[in-house]
């Protein structure tokens, strides 16, 4: 694949809104479904942040899917950049 290297972020933040939109919701009835706030799941969205374990549980929760589903994005061929260790 000829894909250059992208942070977790910014292959997760496009899938979620693919699948928000897919469902017919906002980012405000997301982030109360998933027990959340909108300008949270904006900054996942956008792929500044990425979601824990328990976020990613909540948001296939609110959005009806398989936490599979949210991440399989992942199995799709995507090369993910490394990120630095700390020292």
């Amino acid at each position: 694949m000829t894909d250059s290297p992208r942070s977790e972020g910014e292959i997760f933040g496009p899938h979620l809104r693919k699948l928000r939109v897919a469902r017919g919701l906002t980012q405000a009835q997301l982030a109360e479904r998933a027990d959340t706030n909108t300008m949270f799941i904006s900054k996942i969205e956008r792929g500044v942040t990425t979601p824990t374990i328990g976020t990613l549980v909540r948001l296939a929760r609110a959005l009806e899917c398989r936490v599979a589903e949210l991440v399989d994005v992942f199995d799709r061929g995507h090369r993910v950049s490394p990120k630095p260790r700390k020292t």
